[in-house]
């Protein structure tokens, strides 16, 4: 039912949006704070994000476009971003948590073999890199430099290490998709950082808006949500924060 008043349609959003208020509604009887998703760690996060700061003049359906940080947003981390909030608010069980926890630390050994093993540009070296289809280095080089080339495969390393060869299917090819777009997520991992202050000033439920309407009707939770309200110019987040830093003092204007 959740889903089914806010303004959405289909039944992912409607769902995503009922699992949410039913987790806060036990956390609110308990008296826990609620679980609020970031925009970089959820779609959930990006869809609950819209219809709270912009509304609905036609039905929401929740498209990748939405999101500004969708490569984060990958179906193949879903358990890496997610899993640990899960087991920490009780909704996944501790057998699946230690398989989770196995996982990652699969991964990690994975990327540090990948970033550890270097070849120099030796003869015999260039030859068994041109037959396995990887090209010839002139410098020294990691696996993980050599995965990164266009039309490299995991698999083709594996020939040059055979612990690579011996891990779990899932394991590779997350470790695969992270080396393959390295740059492209720190990127993003970059944008997500220099808006992270934002999102972290959190502004008090009896915060005063001074009627200013729309602050005033949407009550944002944080600077980071008021300043992707429509119509809300940074240079207003500039003076929210000003003002929030006078309320914070007991100054109230």
């Amino acid at each position: 039912m959740a889903g089914q008043i806010n303004g959405t349609s289909g039944y992912e959003e409607a769902a995503g949006q009922g699992i949410m208020a039913g987790i806060n509604a036990v956390r609110h009887v308990r008296g826990e704070p609620p679980i609020i998703l970031r925009r970089a760690q959820a779609y959930i996060g990006v869809m609950i994000d819209d219809l709270v700061t912009k509304g609905t003049q036609d039905p929401y359906r929740m498209f990748t476009s939405r999101a500004e940080y969708r490569l984060l947003l990958r179906e193949d981390n879903a358990d890496l971003r997610l899993r640990e909030l899960g087991h920490q608010i009780g909704l996944v069980s501790d057998a699946l948590y230690e398989k989770f926890k196995e996982k990652r630390k699969a991964i990690d050994r994975l990327l540090a073999i990948l970033s550890d093993v270097r070849l120099n540009p030796k003869p015999d070296v260039n030859r068994t890199l041109e037959g396995l289809g990887l090209g010839s280095i002139n410098q020294p080089a990691t696996l993980k430099d050599l995965l990164k080339r266009p039309g490299a495969r995991l698999e083709d390393i594996a020939n040059l290490d055979s612990r690579v060869l011996s891990c779990d299917k899932e394991v590779a090819e997350q470790a695969a998709i992270l080396v393959k777009y390295d740059g492209y997520i720190r990127r993003q991992m970059a944008q997500v950082e220099r808006v992270k202050h934002l999102e972290g000033t959190r502004i008090p439920e009896d915060f005063d808006y001074q009627a200013k309407e729309k602050l005033s009707k949407i009550r944002p939770i944080s600077l980071g949500q008021a300043s992707r309200i429509s119509g809300i110019t940074p240079a207003a987040v500039s003076i929210i924060q000003i003002y929030l830093k006078k309320w914070e003092k007991n100054d109230k204007p």
